[in-house]
């Protein structure tokens, strides 16, 4: 049986007949790339959307949340390992087809809900179920959110950036020797991030982890790099706390954390320490 070549995300994965890829939510089946993880949902929940988090939009509001398994990463402090490491057979899930989730979500908005949120493992993995649910979500006069690594190729974003109102997009430092020690790469979410804040309400998030992307100088080139971008752009700083398999190491000091939002403050008009 014929290789395919997964072309969702940098790593373009060669599959051959019935292997899945890094991500472990795509596979080659009968020489073409399926969606493994399509409607396949692991965690649902009215979040606050402060949570995802986004502070510069539709504050106070909630967002109905919702993720599947895989992640194109492998990222030792994952906080979400028990989805986003798993894969179809380890994963317990339920099906929720793209329609009942625009439903449930308009079903919500009595309490508050403005759209719902891709987000808990890796969503971008499985675009395609974004994509599809997100225009039933917009044809409801409602949101979407996507919380994302910003680790896929432009094609793929273009795919789902038409129905998207904002992004969270994981900034996790600006060297790529740590991006490569995470299974990433710099320069792709650099692309992701320059093209999705042309089009939506975009923030960032950089978690600080201590002995890694934790010094001023780094942070500043960080900050330069994103006011170049657009200086509106909220950039939240957050602390480290032991998980998955970094577990090695202390929490990152809440003084760490604000020096670096002083430091990138000096930049960016929107710092938000998280984690506190």
């Amino acid at each position: 049986m014929c290789e395919v070549q997964c072309d969702t995300c940098f790593h373009r994965c060669r599959l051959a007949e019935g292997q899945t890829g890094l991500c472990r939510a795509r596979q080659n089946r009968d020489g073409s790339v399926v969606c493994l993880n399509y409607g396949r949902v692991t965690a649902l929940a009215l979040d606050p959307i402060e949570k995802k988090p986004l502070a510069r939009f539709c504050p106070g509001s909630s967002v109905l949340s919702v993720g599947s398994f895989g992640c194109n990463l492998s990222c030792p402090f994952c906080q979400n390992d028990s989805i986003s490491c798993a894969d179809l057979h380890t994963a317990p899930w339920q099906t929720l087809a793209p329609g009942q989730l625009a439903d449930m979500a308009a079903g919500l908005r009595s309490r508050g809900n403005i759209g719902v949120a891709y987000t808990y493992n890796e969503p971008m993995v499985g675009w395609e179920f974004v994509r599809d649910t997100a225009r039933l979500v917009r044809q409801k006069g409602m949101k979407n959110v996507v919380v994302t690594n910003g680790s896929v190729l432009l094609p793929v974003l273009e795919q789902v950036l038409p129905y998207i109102d904002a992004f969270n997009i994981d900034l996790k430092g600006f060297t790529g020797d740590w991006y490569r020690r995470l299974g990433g790469d710099l320069a792709t979410v650099q692309d992701f991030i320059v093209r999705a804040s042309g089009a939506s309400h975009v923030e960032l998030t950089t978690l600080v982890v201590p002995g890694e992307n934790d010094t001023p100088e780094e942070m500043d080139r960080l900050a330069a790099w994103v006011a170049g971008v657009d200086e509106n752009i909220p950039l939240h700083v957050t602390r480290f706390f032991p998980r998955h398999n970094m577990r090695d190491r202390p929490a990152t000091a809440p003084g760490t954390v604000l020096e670096l939002c002083r430091v990138a403050g000096a930049r960016l008009r929107y710092v938000c320490p998280g984690n506190l």
